[in-house]
């Protein structure tokens, strides 16, 4: 079973949702000095209107989850499907983020773009490192 499958439930896609929020939060707050852009940009964002951050994950995950789950197969495959995430950082955070570069361009508030651009640079790095809680979100539902 696969991240989209569990998508498909409706009991467990509200608490996906809520542990990926909470993932993200948690994320952003752990990071330094060197990352005051990034909360900055996370805090608008946050900002714009009550459960926006929910919503924005509720949009993405169908997307993100079908370029997820053949990785996350992959690790099923090889026995130790968190750790092959983990190893596999650098394809995770491209799949994720071939999802949020598409949307961005199309994306009607205006902050919301601008921000994802300015940010965009060091997108990879951060999403690499949110990895490992990632795999343990899958892992939990999947």
């Amino acid at each position: 079973m696969g991240l989209s499958d569990a998508l498909a439930d409706k009991d467990k896609k509200g608490r996906i949702i809520s542990d990926c929020a909470t993932l993200i939060d948690e994320e952003v707050a752990s990071k330094g000095l060197a990352a005051l852009p990034l909360k900055a940009g996370y805090k608008a964002i946050k900002g714009i209107k009550p459960g926006f951050i929910p919503h924005v994950i509720e949009s993405l995950l169908p997307e993100m989850a079908t370029k997820v789950d053949p990785i996350w197969a992959e690790g099923v495959s090889a026995g130790n499907p968190v750790k092959f995430f983990q190893d596999n950082r650098g394809r995770v955070a491209d799949a994720l983020l071939s999802v949020t570069d598409a949307k961005s361009k199309n994306a009607k508030n205006a902050l919301v773009r601008s921000t994802y651009e300015s940010l965009r640079g060091t997108a990879k790095k951060h999403v690499e490192e949110a990895v490992p809680r990632l795999s343990k979100v899958i892992e939990k539902y999947a």
